[in-house]
Order: C-alpha cells, then structure tokens, then sequence
C-alpha cells in the first residue's frame, strides 16, 4: 500500500495560513533550506492538494521565476503526477494534475491500493484535517517557522476528537526552521 505524508508548514503560535488565507510568510530562504526543498519537490512522490491550494501551486510553479529561482523544485513540481480534490473545478491547466470529485477519504483509499510512488499532501489543511482521524495519513511532516502571526487557521480546525501521534524524528535548519516528523499513534479511548 502506497505511503501518505502530509507535509505542512506552521507558524510558532500553530497557524498553517494567516488571518486572510496567506502563506507568503513561510517563505524564509537560505541555502540549506533551498536544497532541502529542491529534494523534496524530485523525491518522485504523486502530489495531492484541496483547489486553494492547487490554485496557488499551479500560479507560481509553471513560471519563468519560478523555474529561474529554484529550478531543481520547479521542475520536479512540474513533473510530478499531481491529484486535486474540488467540487468546482471541471478540469486543471497544470500539467499532470488529475481532478477528483469524489469523497475525500474514498478518492485517497482509492490512491493508496494503486501501485505508485508515495503521496504527499502539500499544504490543503482542510484535505489533511478530514484524511487524519480516518488514520489515512501514514506521517505528518510539520516545519515551524520562526515567526508568530498571532492569528489565521490551524491544521487540525474542526477536529471533533484528539489525534495522536508519536514523534519519528527532527531536524534544525540555519533559517530557524524545524522539521518535526510524526507517525499516527493508536491509542486506546479514554474512559469516563
């Protein structure tokens, strides 16, 4: 069965988008987090995201700065066999992006009983936030970045019950990133 990861970038004070819906913040670049990107985007995993999400990759990815910036993570986006869930969208201009209507859940069950690469969820908290508690997501990829926003919207919003999971491992980046990696933790309900 093929992997899913969820791979999600959050503030220190736990928000994954600002108060208008905006990521623009998580953007902090040097050298070493610029390569551990690149190796991330030509890992040759299929890439599944929500439209907002899909809309904002698709607007920046495919372009000359974008390519002229970081060409090794723009060409593995590019490239990357790509899956977007939307009820609104009919079809998707960014090549190798297939658009699913269905239900969330069945659609990802679907993915992971076919043969492929792994799967990764970028970004698409409201995707990830519905695939959790159906133990769907095999590991949780979370980068902190220094900086408090002080509002915006968590991973988990809407969660009706507590997750758990058990720490995989860590890594430290120059810019003050920290990549915290978690693997779903089956614990028994608590008692009245």
């Amino acid at each position: 069965m093929r992997r899913l990861i969820a791979f999600e970038m959050v503030s220190l004070d736990g928000y994954f988008v600002d108060a208008h819906g905006e990521m623009s913040w998580a953007r902090r670049q040097d050298p070493e987090w610029t390569g551990f990107a690149a190796e991330n985007a030509t890992g040759g995993s299929d890439l599944l995201f929500g439209r907002v999400t899909y809309e904002m990759m698709a607007s920046f990815w495919p372009t000359s700065q974008a390519i002229q910036t970081m060409p090794a993570a723009a060409t593995g986006m590019n490239q990357a066999r790509k899956f977007v869930f939307s009820r609104t969208l009919d079809s998707a201009s960014w090549n190798n992006t297939s658009v699913l209507k269905g239900d969330i859940a069945t659609e990802v069950r679907t993915l992971k009983r076919a043969q492929g690469p792994p799967m990764v969820v970028l970004g698409s908290g409201s995707i990830v936030a519905q695939l959790a508690p159906q133990q769907l997501i095999d590991e949780l990829q979370i980068v902190i970045t220094p900086l408090a926003l002080g509002g915006g919207r968590t991973l988990f919003n809407g969660a009706r019950e507590p997750l758990h999971f058990r720490r995989s491992r860590t890594r430290s980046f120059s810019n003050g990133n920290v990549l915290l990696c978690f693997e779903p933790d089956q614990r028994p309900a608590l008692g009245p």
